[in-house]
């Protein structure tokens, strides 16, 4: 359980209806091999240990006594195992039936959580043997202890602390009121359901959807256990189709029809994060009692998969229709700013590299939003030191494909002026060698705006602003960033996906761009080709990124975005390659927040953005100190 995960199954065994002890014989099998593969939670379906479907025979006392029985079975069963287990169980208490998930830990039977909502309707009819929960919580004595009753039930780890478990059966779920809504305002985390739902044409996807948005709604995971063919096929099929899902997110799913069940890493650490994050979640644990599992701290192997590039889809579809939207969005972000601001025109500095190149593309777009003519744009090129022929070549060839102004400033002699007027040795390549270069670059840029009515616009993306790969009040400044929250990943997939619907000349170019390494140009070409590629120097952008969203979207430690950022890469980068860019990330994240805090307005497109504005604050004199040393003892 270090870091926040945990290990939970959803279970369906195979049952015979009305036969509790070879019920209860199959699920303890169950039990056991799952605690061995690090189960922590496992959930069976509802009405488990009698079978669902008994009928009229719930009223018989042989069956009562015989689930009973079965009960302390996998309760006596359980002893000196770590696993926290909901089976589902008929419970009689003052003269009602009550159907009930039976909440069981190492030997003992801590509460039994009844159903709240009784289906009769369609091919259900419970109300004829169950009555609903009671409104509050109660302690009773049973055969099998002293027990918490009541739906109002939260089981809390003490590791991680961040895991508390409750429970709603069936029913519960598909209501407006679910129980499953103030047992997570109350605190839980994981949702455990335990369900005898049939198969009907079209009920399995509806089914799987209102699991997903219950636990994004809720941000929660939810463990959904269903019956399967072993009910009664009397009236109805059951297909045992059972699902993890955590926060909008399916993490496993299987229709088990020859039983067994199915396994999902669960990161409560995250979820605790995220709830914290959102200010409108709601907390109100009134009337709600929680029971303490003592258990000890547990470490598993972990089963999921991290994608690469989490700003990024995989599936081609999916990330050809998020290129678009973007797009749109930065568009329109730029289209308002244009027209608030009165410009006749805008500037764009084009190097011939993707971030200038996606900044004219966005920029293109809005012109003809707003059907202004695309000769108002003007892109310049400003050659120095560090410019190649293929860069200016490609910059130069861009313009000309989307029929925008292009004018050609050559830096290098003003740049050589201000080496003189400062003292600068323009043989000594330092800090300041390049950065004359950059603030000369946001000068010529300015300029031009002002001349010509225009305002500029910013090319840096998320990736440099997260990492302060721009010079500050150099290409750190502008007038919009509509590249502010694209993050380095994502904008090659962004030009890409320009370049497959363009026209051919303008294609080419842009593919050629994206071959093109990514490089500020401000060192000196050696033999015509660019000396200073990026990656070199800060990392492959792809550990970046990643590290970035973990570490900003749900507050992970260093040592945690290590753990997945191993998963993601394994085979691509080995542990000590993360770790070094790891350190890299934070100490630079920390050192360059100054120059978030006054960065110019910029469209907020994803679930991450480092605007002062919105997403992120942060004082530039933070220590970092915690990170640092949790990611060097790595």
């Amino acid at each position: 359980m270090r870091d926040g995960f945990v290990k939970a199954a959803a279970a369906a065994p195979h049952l015979k209806v009305a036969d509790p002890a070879f019920n209860c014989t199959e699920m303890i099998s169950l039990i056991e091999k799952a605690y061995e593969g690090g189960v922590s939670i496992i959930v069976f379906p509802e009405l488990s240990i009698s079978g669902y479907t008994c009928g009229d025979l719930f009223f018989q006392q042989a069956l009562q006594r015989a689930c009973d029985e079965g009960l302390g079975r996998i309760a006596e069963a359980s002893k000196g195992l770590d696993v926290l287990i909901f089976a589902g169980y008929p419970f009689q208490h003052r003269g009602k039936l009550y159907n009930t998930a039976a909440a069981i830990w190492n030997g003992r039977v801590l509460a039994l959580i009844p159903k709240k909502n009784i289906p009769s309707y369609g091919e259900f009819y419970e109300t004829r043997w169950f009555a609903p929960s009671p409104d509050e919580n109660e302690w009773i004595d049973t055969e099998h202890g002293r027990v918490l009753f009541g739906r109002k039930t939260i089981l809390r780890f003490r590791y991680p602390s961040e895991l508390a478990v409750a429970a709603e059966i069936c029913e519960d779920l598909w209501v407006a009121d679910s129980p499953s809504i103030h047992l997570a305002s109350a605190g839980a985390t994981v949702i455990a359901n335990l369900s005898a739902s049939d198969e009907i044409i079209g009920k399995e996807e509806y089914r799987r959807s209102l699991v997903s948005m219950q636990s994004a709604r809720l941000s929660s995971a939810y463990i959904y256990a269903d019956a399967t063919i072993g009910e009664s096929t009397t009236d109805m099929v059951f297909t045992g189709n059972s699902m993890i899902a955590e926060n909008g997110s399916m993490l496993s799913y299987a229709s088990m029809l020859d039983g067994g069940y199915i396994t999902a890493d669960i990161d409560v650490a995250r979820l605790s994060s995220e709830r914290r994050r959102m200010n409108t979640f709601t907390s109100s644990a009134s009337g709600y009692e929680e029971i303490l599992i003592d258990n000890k701290e547990r470490d598993i192997v972990l089963s999921r998969c991290y994608d690469r590039h989490p700003f990024v889809p995989d599936d081609e579809g999916e990330r050809d229709s998020r290129c678009q939207k973007i797009l749109d969005l930065q568009a329109l972000g730029l289209r308002k700013r244009l027209e608030a601001s009165h410009a006749r025109t805008a500037v764009v500095g084009l190097s011939g590299g993707l971030d200038s190149t996606l900044a004219l593309i966005v920029t293109v777009r809005a012109f003809r939003m707003l059907g202004k003519p695309l000769g108002d744009i003007i892109a310049v090129t400003m050659p120095c030191f560090g410019t190649t022929a293929r860069t200016k070549g490609n910059a130069e060839n861009l313009a000309e494909s989307f029929g925008v102004t292009l004018m050609t400033v050559d830096i290098k002699a003003a740049v050589t002026q201000h080496f003189a007027d400062i003292g600068q040795d323009p043989e000594e390549l330092s800090t300041t060698y390049e950065n004359s270069q950059a603030r000369e670059r946001t000068q010529v840029l300015m300029d031009i705006a002002n001349k010509e009515g225009g305002i500029v616009i910013g090319t840096g993306d998320l990736s440099e602003l997260a990492l302060g790969w721009a010079t500050y009040n150099g290409d750190h400044m502008s007038m919009y960033g509509v590249n502010a929250s694209v993050p380095k990943t994502l904008v090659r997939y962004l030009v890409r996906y320009e370049s497959e619907i363009a026209d051919e000349k303008t294609s080419a170019v842009l593919r050629d761009i994206l071959a093109t390494p990514v490089s500020p140009e401000l060192l000196p070409a050696k033999d015509g080709t660019i000396s200073q590629i990026t990656e070199d120097i800060v990392g492959p952008y792809e550990l970046h990124d990643f590290f970035l969203y973990y570490m900003i979207r749900f507050g992970f430690s260093p040592r945690k975005i290590f753990r997945i950022a191993s998963i993601a890469f394994n085979g691509v980068y080995d542990g000590s390659t993360i770790k070094k860019w790891l350190i890299t990330f934070v100490r630079r994240f920390f050192s360059q927040q100054f120059k978030r805090s006054c960065l110019p307005d910029g469209p907020k497109v994803g679930s991450v953005t480092l605007s002062p504005r919105s997403d992120w604050r942060m004082p530039s004199d933070a220590e970092a100190s915690l990170w640092i040393e949790e990611a060097e003892s790595i």
